[in-house]
């Protein structure tokens, strides 16, 4: 049973920095994409970042962008998200999620209805 659960989340000033983590069971990370995706209220759920296991290619969203980054440690089959220089408008609930096998990710990396395995989400608040 694949189970992904989320933590690193808080309140944190303007400018700030957050790491996320992602730990992950009944599969390896270093074998799975894995995604982030956040939802503020009253927002639709967004992509935010995303690491491939097949050479660990990266991608983000155009909001986060040189201030977030996203990586994952084999040895703990956890995946982080670095979140720097946090904005107001960062403030939402993040998830982490992983697809079932196959499928291509440079294609649908960003895609929420690829992914099946989700986290129960950490809220993350930054205040001006």
């Amino acid at each position: 049973q694949v189970q992904l659960v989320e933590s690193g989340g808080g309140l944190v000033q303007a400018g700030g920095s957050l790491r996320l983590s992602c730990a992950a069971s009944g599969l390896t990370v270093s074998n799975s994409d894995i995604g982030w995706f956040r939802q503020a209220p009253g927002k639709e759920r967004e992509f935010v970042a995303a690491i491939g296991w097949n050479g660990g290619v990266t991608y983000y969203a155009d909001s986060v962008k040189g201030r977030f980054t996203i990586s994952r440690d084999n040895a703990k089959n956890t995946v982080y998200l670095q979140m720097d220089s946090l904005k107001p408008e960062d403030t939402a609930e993040y998830y982490c999620a992983a697809p079932m096998q196959g499928g291509s990710f440079d294609y649908l990396h960003a895609k929420m209805e690829w992914y099946v395995f989700w986290g129960q989400g950490t809220q993350v608040t930054v205040s001006s």
